[in-house]
């Protein structure tokens, strides 16, 4: 097990600040482990704005599937996650934390910076996020990776997919980012703590619908299909 996850797993963690945009009580955290500090974010259940589309206190556990596909397909793309129960605020998500500059989002990313986010309209087609917005996906300050952050309103079964990253609407999906779907046996078992069964069921159906088509689809003229606020 990688530091960073034994740390959010086993390690004592104390809050050191509030992040007061977004809707949810969100707090930024440092967790001991083995004589190292390691910034976190936490987000209790209990902070949760109920959402009429949602079943109530998931989003944090959301969170934690997001992590879990992410790492199932081999993307890396969402920092390390993991489900706590003995939080200060109750059980919620612990978020490693990633430092980067808030200013610089996808709206005035540059062109060969856009051409890096495949992996994440793949991965928010996957997992049918309802809200990408352009502050949600950044690159870290020091080593210039990619991430992507704040998936609690994903996994729904019907269709709501919400992005601002339709670059790549009608290109074929890169043979790399197809290949892990033809492999989804384990993810029952996977996502059983954190999805129900319908949920799980639909997104195994969304890698079947994505394996068939391997073409990033357009906006759906049906509904909304961007966020709002876009950022």
């Amino acid at each position: 097990m990688p530091v960073i996850q034994s740390a959010l797993t086993h390690g004592e963690y104390k809050l050191k600040g509030q992040f007061m945009l977004g809707s949810n009580y969100t707090f930024l955290a440092e967790v001991e482990f083995e004589n190292q500090i390691f910034p976190a974010v936490y987000k209790p259940s209990k902070g949760e704005q109920p959402l009429w589309d949602f079943p109530e206190n998931t989003l944090a556990l959301r969170e934690v599937a997001a992590y879990q596909l992410s790492e199932a397909l081999g993307l890396r793309l969402v920092p390390c996650t993991v489900y706590r129960e003995d939080g200060p605020y109750g059980a919620g998500s612990l978020q490693q934390y990633v430092e980067y500059d808030i200013e610089h989002h996808y709206f005035n990313f540059s062109e060969e910076e856009k051409n890096k986010l495949r992996p994440v309209a793949f991965f928010d087609l996957l997992l049918n996020n309802a809200d990408r917005k352009g502050g949600h996906v950044f690159f870290e300050a020091r080593t210039q990776k990619l991430f992507a952050i704040d998936h609690g309103v994903c996994f729904h079964q019907e269709d709501k997919l919400r992005t601002v990253i339709w670059d790549f609407a009608g290109e074929e999906i890169p043979n790399q980012l197809l290949a892990p779907l033809s492999s989804t046996s384990n993810w029952s078992a996977l996502f059983e703590s954190y999805l129900s069964p319908n949920e799980t069921d639909a997104l195994l159906r969304r890698a079947e619908k994505i394996l068939e088509s391997q073409t990033f689809p357009y906006p759906s003229q049906e509904r909304r299909a961007f966020p709002y606020p876009p950022i």
